[in-house]
């Protein structure tokens, strides 16, 4: 995932070289500007169930960078000091709609770049849409911003009723999504086609498979990278056992830890009760703790403490997560960001690439 999001800055970049006259005329708008000097959209995806840790890796990836911001003394066609944003992450509004994903992109550009650029505008109390996305997206040209990180973009849709959910035919695994406003999906279309922004997408599978449905779609949000975040599904997994069991195992808080004999066991009881969902699996252990603290005599940690914290503290999540476990379909369809969506072929696509 950081190798996509490298490429697809710095190859963004080419394209939009500030000390090329054909960079200033498309950011111009100028009508005369040769088309074909515009790279492909440039897009890639990042999908997994809510808690798998998209948005932590996604983050961790941006702040490799030295810096959100640049400022340059010296730039290209200006006459003073001027500002590069290189990234800008932000969520995608619950609403879905166009005039808030707007306010939130230029709430979130000022308080990266520390300036009241549209101050003026998010204060008005009519607020046109379509236009405050006009608005921003030169803004974002002109300081050539590198990436457009989008997360959640399963809110760019709205779901029916639980029981109309189920296309007719009987297809539990294919829940009716609408999206909001068809607004803002052109619009990241034309960002993409026209403006030359990279942009980076992640959400839930029913919000991805939504979005990637038209096959017109499908290329443009994968044209750079297709990442899938598993959860962990077997005991034996490396990135389990080695990781966060390992990590969970170095913070008991107390004085009678875990024997290392029941280890297999407790890697076992740690997946069945979260279906390897890493936020789960630190909540339950974190819930756990709770149980054992409860105790006044006896300061240990248990499995029954885990089963008990599963049962109580747990409990609401306790029937997605066995659905998780199950693979049912029918299952799987009472709970819209868990039904699973086909990542076979992009997931081919790009993990052959990557070991050819």
């Amino acid at each position: 995932m950081r190798q996509t999001i490298d490429l697809m800055l710095r190859q963004g970049y080419r394209y939009r070289d500030p000390r090329e006259a054909h960079t200033w005329r498309m950011l111009s708008g100028e009508r005369n500007f040769n088309a074909t000097l515009l790279r492909p959209a440039s897009a890639a995806v990042v999908v997994g169930h809510s808690g798998v840790g998209k948005t932590q890796s996604i983050r961790r990836s941006l702040l490799t960078y030295p810096s959100q911001v640049i400022i340059h003394e010296a730039f290209p066609q200006t006459v003073s000091q001027h500002a590069q944003v290189v990234w800008q992450s932000i969520d995608v509004p619950p609403s879905g709609r166009a005039v808030d994903l707007a306010a939130a992109l230029m709430t979130e550009w000022d308080r990266t770049t520390g300036e009241r650029q549209f101050e003026n505008l998010l204060r008005k109390p009519r607020r046109d849409g379509a236009k405050m996305l006009d608005e921003w997206r030169p803004v974002a040209t002109c300081h050539f911003l590198g990436v457009l990180h989008l997360d959640e973009v399963q809110n760019f849709f709205k779901l029916a009723a639980l029981k109309k959910r189920v296309r007719r035919g009987g297809d539990a695994a294919a829940p009716e999504l609408s999206i909001v406003e068809d607004m803002c999906l052109r619009w990241l279309l034309v960002l993409m086609n026209t403006w030359q922004i990279p942009l980076l997408i992640s959400g839930t599978p029913d919000g991805v498979g939504a979005l990637t449905r038209r096959f017109s779609n499908a290329q443009r949000f994968s044209t750079s990278g297709y990442h899938v975040i598993e959860r962990f599904e077997s005991a034996a997994d490396r990135g389990f056992r080695e990781g966060i069991l390992a990590q969970l195992l170095a913070h008991q808080y107390v004085q009678k830890k875990l024997p290392p004999t029941c280890l297999d066991e407790l890697a076992a009881l740690l997946l069945e009760l979260t279906a390897g969902i890493p936020r789960l699996l630190v909540a339950l252990w974190i819930a756990a703790h709770r149980v054992s603290f409860s105790r006044s005599k006896d300061d240990s940690l248990t499995l029954d403490d885990i089963r008990k914290a599963a049962a109580t503290y747990m409990a609401p999540v306790g029937p997605a997560v066995r659905a998780l476990n199950s693979k049912v379909p029918d299952a799987l369809s009472r709970y819209e960001d868990l039904v699973p969506r086909d990542d076979v072929f992009w997931g081919r696509v790009w993990s052959s690439s990557l070991n050819s």
